[in-house]
């Protein structure tokens, strides 16, 4: 996906590589020894209905480039765009493609399956937006098989239809469906690619790690997945709640001009015109329930979702599935708090340390930074103004839940590097996938030599050590322990990387939850994950 030097000839011959799954035989190429397969459709759907196995075909059909990306309301260039190179695709809503990336064709190989489920929310985004996203590296490190994924997004995917009868009775969730009908592709035709159906797990950052949180409260999905990995996709936010998703979905029509009677016109209308009223209406929302967390995502139905388990609990069904879930140390604050007014953080006295933590966390400054000293004893001081206090929080009690409640362990990580960018930058959002896919290397603002070479090694054999057998640990790292009831441990991927136990338990009992205004905004670089890319 990003530009890399071949040192091999690609093969793309009319009969080689040839695989054949549900309908047809797919053509795909060979990559320095990587089989991959781009834009396999994994199912049909028409607009705010569930989506169904795609028509068979005659020959050999191509899945030689990605396929469509699904519509999104607003396509900005992503401020982040050098710290997060972004790749932008045609959009459409015929969207539901996978992408595969394999190291045998062999059907009784029964490799560990990862499949990779993309951030940007509920609303944006795609399997292939972010260099970060290309499993080639993944897949040739862990011999593994990588899966990644787009589905519905935004009104296409979440607009709560049931009102208007029972054929849009899961349009609220339709996004959601496509996400199970893709594993119900992997778990009926994986095995052509070299991978194992009774061995996948999940993954996914922000919204992808969202979805995954989704996808452990979906019945439907029961069976389809064994382990599942959650990365910065985590905090205290709100369902959806039906009373709000209707409202959007009334309002919505009455932009339109469409009479409940007639609702079926909404299949039709284009999308741009379709995103304009359905903004519109989810802005009026906002106004009547503001007390709701209001942002795209799916819809309570009793079937494709049941509610977010820190309110509700966790499903007995998944108490088996094993888990690892972490955040950054910087998370999206780090887009606000870099004062570039004043140069590099490292270069910052004490004197002006002091200021900008009294500015940032007024009455509770000293505070803060005694708490954030006894953390992280040989950090900069700085850092603690760049604090995520949004994910971290949510994650610390999503995993004491989970301790709580499962059988299967769950493992918490915090990714801690200080990456280069503007001589030393706490990791912003998604700073840890590029080290996830083994693709650090590739990535400007995140290669530090001789330190992302041997870090994005201890990540990615975590990942996949887990993916092959439901631990993470393996001997290039040190011990990693599982979160238990009585015991908050922390692996802290860094330089060095640590174990530690409820290392920042204390910090956390003081810190306001929640993004915080920054009084010098004026002079704030930048450069973190940004909402592009927030869940």
């Amino acid at each position: 996906m990003f530009p890399k030097k071949l040192t091999r000839q690609v093969i793309c011959e009319p009969d080689n590589p040839i695989v054949e799954v549900e309908g047809g035989r797919l053509r795909g190429l060979i990559v320095e020894d990587t089989y991959i397969f781009r834009g396999i459709r994994y199912a049909e759907a028409e607009r705010f209905h569930l989506p169904h196995k795609p028509a068979p075909w005659e020959g050999v059909k191509d899945a030689i480039i990605f396929g469509n990306s699904a519509p999104e309301m607003s396509t900005g260039i992503a401020h982040d765009a050098y710290n997060v190179p972004h790749y932008y695709y045609p959009q459409d809503e015929n969207c539901q493609y996978l992408n595969i990336w394999t190291q045998s064709l062999d059907r009784n190989a029964k490799k560990p399956v990862m499949v990779w489920i993309h951030g940007g929310g509920f609303n944006t985004g795609s399997g292939v937006e972010l260099y970060a996203y290309d499993g080639e590296e993944l897949s040739k490190r862990g011999d593994v098989v990588v899966v990644s994924l787009n589905h519905r997004l935004n009104c296409l995917g979440y607009l709560d239809l049931s009102a208007y009868g029972e054929e849009y009775r899961y349009s609220g969730n339709a996004g959601t469906a496509d996400l199970v009908a893709a594993l119900e592709w992997v778990r009926d035709n994986i095995a052509a690619f070299g991978g194992d159906p009774g061995n996948v797990t999940i993954f996914g950052q922000s919204g992808g790690g969202g979805k995954v949180r989704v996808l452990l409260q979906t019945p439907k999905a029961d069976g389809l997945y064994h382990k599942a990995i959650i990365e910065s996709g985590i905090h205290f936010d709100g369902d959806y709640t039906t009373e709000v998703a209707q409202y959007v979905a009334a309002g919505t029509l009455s932009y339109l001009g469409i009479e409940p009677a007639d609702v079926k016109k909404i299949e039709k209308i284009p999308y741009y015109k379709l995103a304009r009223a359905a903004s519109k209406a989810f802005a009026d929302a906002k106004k009547q329930f503001p007390d709701n967390d209001f942002r795209w995502m799916s819809v309570l139905d009793g079937d494709y979702y049941l509610g977010q388990s820190m309110k509700r609990g966790f499903r007995p069904e998944t108490s088996g599935i094993p888990m690892i879930v972490g955040s950054n140390l910087g998370e999206s604050e780090t887009n606000y708090n870099h004062f570039l007014a004043e140069g590099s953080k490292n270069s910052w006295d004490d004197a002006l340390i002091r200021k900008l933590m009294k500015e940032t966390y007024g009455a509770i400054a000293d505070t803060v930074a005694k708490a954030f000293s006894h953390a992280y004893p040989k950090r900069n001081p700085a850092d603690a103004l760049f604090l995520d206090r949004n994910h971290r929080p949510g994650v610390r009690h999503f995993i004491n839940l989970r301790s709580k409640q499962a059988a299967a362990p769950v493992w918490n990580y915090l990714f801690t590097l200080e990456l280069p960018v503007n001589g030393g930058t706490t990791a912003w959002h998604n700073a840890e996938e590029q080290y996830v896919f083994h693709n650090a290397c590739y990535i400007e603002a995140s290669y530090i030599p001789g330190v992302t070479e041997e870090l994005q090694d201890i990540m990615c054999d975590a990942w996949v050590s887990f993916a092959r057998t439901g631990n993470p640990n393996h001997v290039k790292m040190p011990v990693w322990n599982a979160v238990t009831p009585d015991h908050y441990e922390t692996m802290l991927f860094d330089r060095k990387c640590e174990m530690r136990s409820d290392h920042d338990g204390e910090l956390y009992s003081i810190m306001p939850i929640g993004r915080r205004p920054v009084a010098r905004r004026r002079n704030a670089s930048v450069l973190g994950g940004g909402p592009r890319q927030s869940l």
